[in-house]
């Protein structure tokens, strides 16, 4: 059952934004590696960058759920799911963008302990020619869990049909 849910838009500068426990330090510089880049999914201690398609404003949907949800196959124009794992000892999580002034930033009250991350990239082959326009979308589905587990990808933008 979702136990909240939030839309946003984030400016995704450097094809990328981010979610993090908002005690946590959130550098993943070194963990751009060209598998994060292609699966566009970095993870660290407390951290989640989400690539992206373009390096503009990009709507974001996060629905938090009390248990883990059913994966979602009918969402439109999904072609990348990605699964991670998230710590949260603050109980804050702060979305944003990778630029944005993070005391400014939207924060989301969790519980503390272990959440897994489910991220749906959606509509990423409709963007203009120039990049800077599209129909993307990226909604992540966030659940507690009682055991970290590594980086999965559920469904991979690559893969041949």
């Amino acid at each position: 059952m979702i136990t909240k849910e939030i839309k946003t838009a984030l400016f995704a500068d450097y094809f990328q934004f981010y979610i993090q426990d908002e005690k946590v330090d959130g550098n993943l510089s070194d963990s751009w590696t060209q598998e994060a880049v292609d699966r566009l999914l970095a993870a660290g201690p407390g951290t989640i960058r989400i690539g992206t398609v373009r390096n503009m404003d990009v709507p974001v949907t996060i629905k938090l759920f009390d248990q883990e949800p059913e994966l979602v196959k009918e969402l439109e124009g999904v072609a990348q799911i990605n699964e991670c794992d998230i710590t949260t000892p603050s109980g804050k999580l702060v979305v944003a963008g990778c630029t944005d002034y993070l005391p400014d930033a939207k924060r989301i009250d969790v519980s503390k302990g272990i959440y897994r991350a489910r991220i749906y990239y959606g509509n990423m082959d409709k963007i203009s020619e120039d990049g800077l326009d599209g129909d993307d979308y990226y909604e992540i589905h966030l659940w507690p869990t009682k055991e970290e587990t590594d980086i999965k990808v559920v469904r991979s933008k690559n893969a041949s049909a």
